[in-house]
Formats: structure tokens, sequence, C-alpha cells
């Protein structure tokens, strides 16, 4: 965390490269996360008096690397929040999948319910307590060596929720462990946030920032995903 990467930053937001195993923000274990590593620059970079704001709009889970925003003050904080709320926010994924779904493209509708206790989510019915809708759009970009890479259009932030609905149906995310099953692969999980596409919170530009997957590590260099 001591090389952080800026892909864009002005007065209102930052936006960074999230390393994979890396929190995005404090959590029970107290290890190292990015948001803390944001304020840190923040304060060494423009010689702050006691702690910089960093405001957490989006998360990604502690396996996922890729593109994160984060605001630089409340009004921007609040008004990228709002975006979220909204749907003014695009986060698209790509996931190396074990197997293949039955389908190249469409959509997974479920709800989900958390586990608090062990930290896992699964699939449940809409009646039952805690559930909430989650959504996402898929497509099959390639297939090789029984793997297929897929691009992902995430609609809802749902925890874990790309892991959970591809594995549940049967093509759950390479190097997926806690709910691949016996079909997962072992090695580290295959899912980057490469593009997040949102309207500035002040000068009101359309931004978009794409960042691909460590080309050069198993399984991303199976495919040309340069290319798709």
């Amino acid at each position: 965390m001591e090389d952080l990467i800026i892909l864009h930053e002005d007065n209102h937001i930052i936006v960074v490269l999230k390393p994979q195993n890396i929190a995005c923000c404090p959590d029970e274990s107290g290890d190292e996360n990015l948001l803390d590593a944001v304020k840190n620059y923040l304060k060494t970079t423009y010689n702050k008096q006691g702690n910089a704001y960093a405001g957490l709009v989006h998360r990604l889970d502690r396996p996922t690397g890729g593109v994160m925003v984060f605001a630089k003050t409340s009004k921007a904080a609040a008004r990228l929040s709002e975006q979220m709320r909204s749907g003014g926010f695009e986060k698209r994924y790509f996931a190396v999948l074990c197997g293949k779904p039955s389908k190249n493209k469409g959509t997974l509708e479920n709800y989900l319910r958390k586990n608090s206790v062990n930290n896992t989510v699964y699939v449940c019915t809409q009646t039952e307590e805690g559930a909430k809708f989650a959504s996402l759009d898929y497509e099959i970009k390639d297939f090789k060596d029984g793997l297929s890479l897929a691009e992902i259009n995430l609609h809802t932030g749902r925890t874990h929720q790309i892991r959970v609905q591809t594995a549940a149906i049967n093509t759950p995310v390479y190097g997926d462990m806690r709910y691949g099953g016996e079909k997962a692969v072992k090695g580290k999980l295959a899912l980057w946030a490469y593009s997040l596409r949102f309207t500035h919170p002040v000068t009101g530009e359309k931004l978009r920032f794409i960042v691909c997957p460590p080309e050069e590590s198993a399984p991303w260099k199976l495919f040309d995903i340069k290319t798709v």
C-alpha cells in the first residue's frame, strides 16, 4: 500500500486502483486498507493538519481488485452516493468462471441473505427475513480449457454478489473455494472491477476509468482481454 496507484485526482475526487487481497476500508482484522492509505496520501501530499477526509462511496470485496473512486469532500461524497442509489454508477467486471453457463449472455436475478456470523451469503426466497434483491447482466466473451471469460454489469452491490450468483448457476468464479465447492479451481480469485463510469459530482463531466486485470497471471493469461 506504499505504492498507491492513482488513476485520476482533482479537488473533489480521487480514483485509485485497489490491489487484490487488501480491504477497501477498516474492518475487524485491523489489516491495512485502501481507505486509510488514501487518507494518508492526502495528509502527506497536502500537509493537512489532523486527519484528511476521504469518503467511501462504494466497496469491493477484499479478494477483488480494480477501480475505486473516493470523495475528497463531503459534498462530493453525498452526490456520488446519490448516484449510487439512483443507478448513475456503471460498474463492470471481468470474471473467469469454472465451466460455461447454458446461455452465452443473460441476466441473473436472485434474493440474497448474509450470514453475519460466518460472513457468507446465500440465495434465499423473497420472503426470508433479511433478503435483498440482487441483479446482474453477464456475457461470455471467450471459453478456453474449461474456463469462461465473463463480462459482468452489476446492477446492485450486494456482498459477494457476483460470486454467489455465478456459483448458483454452477459456474463459480475461479479461485472461489468459499462458494465454488468441488468445481472451483484453487488460485487467486479471478474477479476484477475493470470499468467504472459515473458523472463528476461537481463539474457534471461524464467519466470512465478502465484498468484490465493482470494479464500475466493465471487464469487471465489464457485470454486476450484487450480485444474483447
